[in-house]
């Protein structure tokens, strides 16, 4: 695990960048489960690499790509199935995956692919990455991957297309909740404005980010918002693949609840469970510095940020509630030694 705040040395832009373009095919991927950081720094990778390294696999670990970055350039082609990757590359590069497992399907398919013999290159922003790359290109100070990708991009003198510049900023912002996050920094916004400065289509952005949501998305909110149960010093509700049927919706469209829920009054920590065939997924959001659920999801194998942070438990009702009672007693600890009166 990386300790706290890393800044990238220009070094590491270098060494990375040489992988990348000495490569003949090069595998651009992403977690499972992808949010807008993580589809867009694949995107933007890829554009940046396009007169350099012209073989590029260019995938997401579960092959999904949520429906409202498809307006990303080039979102739609993004590889689909899975299966159909067979030639191994020369080099990898992973961006915004703490760990290799993060990948998810692809990685149980092709996890011969990260036993340390195949140059790797590792872009990640989360304090949780276990540096597993022959390359690693960390900063836990940065807002986003994206963020990352940009200064990247500027310190070497790279070109920033306007499509580049709408895939970055995309990311900063899905990262951000537009600047909303605590890990906004001054860089992150002095970034941001020089990506509009370079042609980012901010209005297309916040559109699909924030304002426009299909009906499916309404009735699955309506549906998982009915569920909330308001237990101090948590809040929580779940995402059912029965949910998912009622409302046709997918389950990308359940992801920015848990950030409504986020310092719902009385409260400190919120969590949304999603219903996965092998189990839950979870999201986790803390509204108190003091209380880092990164640190608390890599008791169960997950992790994240201090204040976003995730992990994966059994099936079943049981282990929800184990997780939730753990959990409670564990913030009660956490409030108490960061009160005055535990100090």
């Amino acid at each position: 695990m990386t300790t706290n705040a890393v800044d990238v040395h220009p070094v590491c832009f270098h060494d990375a960048w040489e992988l990348l373009t000495n490569a003949r095919t090069l595998l651009i991927a992403t977690h499972a489960n992808p949010d807008a950081d993580a589809v867009a720094s694949v995107l933007a990778l890829r554009l940046a690499l396009a007169d350099t390294t012209p073989q590029r696999l260019c995938l997401t670990g579960d092959g999904s790509v949520p429906g409202n970055l498809l307006f990303l350039p080039d979102a739609e082609t993004l590889l689909r199935d899975l299966s159909t990757v067979a030639e191994r590359p020369d080099c990898i590069v992973l961006v915004d995956c703490a760990d290799p497992s993060r990948l998810g399907p692809f990685y149980r398919l092709r996890c011969d692919w990260f036993d340390g013999r195949i140059p790797l290159v590792n872009v990640d922003h989360h304090v949780t990455n276990s540096r597993f790359g022959h390359v690693d290109v960390i900063d836990s100070t940065a807002a986003s991957t994206t963020e990352i990708l940009t200064r990247w991009f500027v310190t070497l003198g790279i070109r920033v297309t306007p499509a580049m510049a709408t895939c970055l900023l995309t990311g900063i912002y899905g990262d951000t909740l537009s600047f909303q996050t605590t890990s906004t920094t001054p860089r992150t916004l002095e970034l941001a404005a020089l990506l509009l400065g370079l042609g980012a289509e901010h209005e297309r952005i916040v559109d699909h980010l924030f304002r426009r949501k299909p009906s499916s998305t309404i009735r699955l909110w309506g549906a998982a918002l009915s569920r909330v149960r308001i237990e101090p010093p948590l809040v929580w509700t779940e995402v059912t693949q029965e949910m998912l049927r009622q409302t046709g919706a997918s389950p990308h469209e359940g992801e920015g609840i848990v950030n409504f829920l986020t310092g719902a009054e009385g409260t400190v920590v919120a969590l949304l469970f999603y219903e996965q065939l092998d189990g839950w997924r979870v999201s986790l959001r803390s509204a108190d510095a003091a209380v880092d659920v990164a640190r608390l999801c890599q008791r169960y194998g997950g992790g994240g940020h201090p204040r976003a942070a995730g992990c994966r438990l059994p099936p079943g009702a049981s282990a929800r509630r184990l997780f939730l009672d753990e959990l409670r007693h564990r913030v009660a600890e956490l409030l108490a030694e960061g009160s005055p009166a535990g100090r």
